[in-house]
């Protein structure tokens, strides 16, 4: 079997936009009757108007799409970049797998998406919850699907994340790459929407008593690689993430036997198995706050700890407030 091909980052090339298809309609016969643009129809509707009937041979396109996929995949013939990369991978599987999850289970809604830029670098910097860290892969997806240039986000990810047999390969197919200042600057210098959540453990595994209170946002140094890279800052907020697994308690001493950070107890698990694992359907709103420009402070700006903080601040700020504003606003936990 061969191996994939290694596309390094060079972030002097140009980034190629792949064009989209339009698809043209077909001519009208002068003796054909105009399909009206507007208003009622009348009579029968034609097939290709109401699209109620699929196309021919769209199920062979599909299947041949599918054995070209899979033979790529055999054989080796996909890019994947330093990182371990894999768009095709990401777009056409992974994506797929979480899609249902967003649009029908957590039914997401997603406001404030002109805030993160067309091209270019960004630091999407979020608040993190939930027990498991399902919130990323939520932002992920609405990234890629709700943004008109359908960007992806490559998420910083904790040790742990890359210690986990299949979730470690997972990961890395997926964009994710280590949480570490030197990863994310090469990424944001290159032109990628990195998303980080500052809060780590603290927040994913914080009690549901402490459910949507900000934890601390650490030392500032996702304020420092944006400061490096010149690239702005944008808050996101998530509503919703909280109440999938109510953290009632917390293992310890079996936390620590396991290596893990935390052992969660909730109302469902471990009491239920395998079914205490399932998250609670709750309704989702994700939120990206105005963006917060770097671009203007000089080189040196990212050794000053005043100004860390005061960023660093402005930002934790920014999105606790949007939370509190989502929670007025919101009608029911589940709808």
């Amino acid at each position: 079997m061969a191996d994939a091909k290694v596309i390094p980052f060079d972030e002097d090339r140009p980034r190629r936009r792949v064009p989209r298809r339009v698809r043209v309609a077909p001519p009208v016969e002068p003796d054909a009757a105009p399909v009206p643009v507007s208003g009622p129809v009348s009579g029968p509707v034609p097939e290709s108007v109401s699209g109620a009937v699929p196309e021919a041979g769209s199920w062979d396109r599909r299947i041949a799409g599918g054995l070209a996929f899979l033979r790529r995949r055999v054989t080796g013939d996909y890019e994947v970049d330093d990182f371990g990369y894999d768009k095709e991978l990401t777009d056409q599987v992974l994506m797929s797998l979480m899609r249902p999850l967003f649009d029908k289970y957590f039914r997401v809604e997603v406001k404030g998406i002109e805030n993160i830029p067309k091209e270019g670098g960004a630091l999407i910097v979020a608040n993190h919850s939930g027990t498991l860290p399902l919130d990323g892969l939520m932002m992920q997806v609405a990234v890629h699907d709700h943004h008109p240039e359908r960007r992806h986000l490559r998420l910083l990810a904790a040790d742990l994340v890359f210690m986990l047999p299949v979730v470690n390969e997972l990961a890395r197919k997926a964009g994710h790459t280590l949480a570490c200042s030197e990863d994310a600057q090469r990424l944001l210098e290159a032109g990628e929407l990195v998303g980080v959540m500052p809060e780590g453990f603290k927040g994913i595994g914080k009690p549901f008593g402490d459910r949507y209170k900000l934890q601390r946002f650490g030392r500032g140094g996702f304020v420092s690689t944006a400061l490096r890279a010149g690239t702005p800052i944008v808050p996101c907020s998530i509503v919703g993430a909280e109440e999938i697994y109510p953290m009632v308690g917390n293992a310890k001493t079996l936390a620590r036997l396991l290596g893990i950070p935390y052992f969660p107890i909730t109302p469902t698990f471990p009491w239920l198995g395998p079914l205490g694992a399932v998250p609670l359907p709750t309704k989702w709103t994700i939120q990206f706050g105005e963006p917060i420009p770097t671009d203007g402070y000089p080189a040196e700006a990212a050794e000053d700890p005043m100004l860390m903080f005061n960023l660093t601040d402005q930002v934790r700020e920014q999105i606790q407030h949007t939370l509190y504003r989502l929670l007025v606003q919101r009608r029911s936990v589940f709808f």
